[in-house]
């Protein structure tokens, strides 16, 4: 007697995605993002430009840096959030839906900038969709990384080639001494990519001068390099947003002028050098 195994019910979302990638001849093999090694390489178009947003840690406000800085620039921009649904510091933040693209990425709107982010739980980096193609020629594509910089550098991927490649490495740590130890941390695996001037550190908490004693020097020498070279971004704390996250409501103006300050090395337009 053969005994058949009950096959899985399909969703109706599940076969629009099956069909949309037949036609558009998406055949991978295995997991996702581990097809033919075609489909593994991602590069930017060539007027795109790439910053990649890491968090030194979970919960350091990566996420809001990112959006910041797209909300901040006077390109057509993208903020792609690279990591798994269960850790979507996005998935509030648009004021406008778009909808499940056939690539996996849920697409929603931010005033003028495209927000992506992961539709399914996914269990390691090499598991993250290729981005969608650019759709402006000239365009700005800000990488949220979502993982672990270890991880990420560690793992083969087209996510870790994009972060190697990238024009811009921003690093997201707390004012407190296990986030400045932890970015010391990153800035030194980073370092074997970037020269110390594509990378800009971007710290969460109060201005500089109300620092407490010592936690200039609890990063090591990588961050108290950064500091020493003007490298430091103060992103401001916001009652309002630590409590409820990213929302469909305004990002505080003040975050979003400290993160302008992270496209000048990159030069490139802001809203504000736009409208002058």
């Amino acid at each position: 007697m053969i005994t058949q195994t009950p096959s899985r019910p399909v969703g109706v979302d599940e076969l629009k995605r099956a069909w949309h990638a037949l036609n558009a001849g998406e055949f991978r093999a295995g997991p996702r993002g581990r097809g033919t090694a075609a489909e593994d390489n991602w590069s930017p178009t060539g007027g795109e430009h790439t910053i990649a947003v890491v968090g030194s840690a979970g919960s350091v406000g990566a996420s809001t840096v990112a959006l910041a800085t797209g909300l901040a620039a006077g390109v057509p921009v993208r903020v792609i959030e690279c990591c798994s649904v269960t850790a979507s510091g996005l998935a509030a933040a648009s004021t406008a839906e778009l909808g499940l693209h056939p690539t996996d990425w849920r697409q929603g709107k931010r005033d003028d900038v495209l927000l992506e982010r992961a539709s399914e739980v996914l269990a390691g980096v090499d598991e993250v969709p290729l981005p969608t193609e650019a759709q402006n020629e000239t365009q700005l594509t800000i990488l949220d990384i979502g993982w672990e910089a270890g991880q990420l550098l560690a793992t083969d991927c087209w996510l870790a080639e994009a972060v190697r490649a990238a024009d811009q490495i921003v690093l997201v740590t707390t004012a407190t001494v296990p986030g400045m130890r932890r970015a010391g941390v990153a800035m030194d695996l980073l370092a074997g990519y970037w020269q110390p001037e594509q990378i800009a550190l971007a710290v969460r908490g109060p201005r500089r001068k109300k620092w407490p004693r010592g936690l200039e020097h609890a990063g090591g020498p990588a961050v108290r390099r950064a500091l020493d070279a003007d490298r430091c971004v103060e992103i401001p704390e916001d009652r309002e947003l630590a409590v409820n996250g990213l929302d469909s409501r305004p990002v505080p103006a003040p975050l979003i002028s400290a993160a302008r300050q992270l496209l000048e090395p990159a030069h490139l337009p802001t809203d504000a050098s736009e409208s002058a």
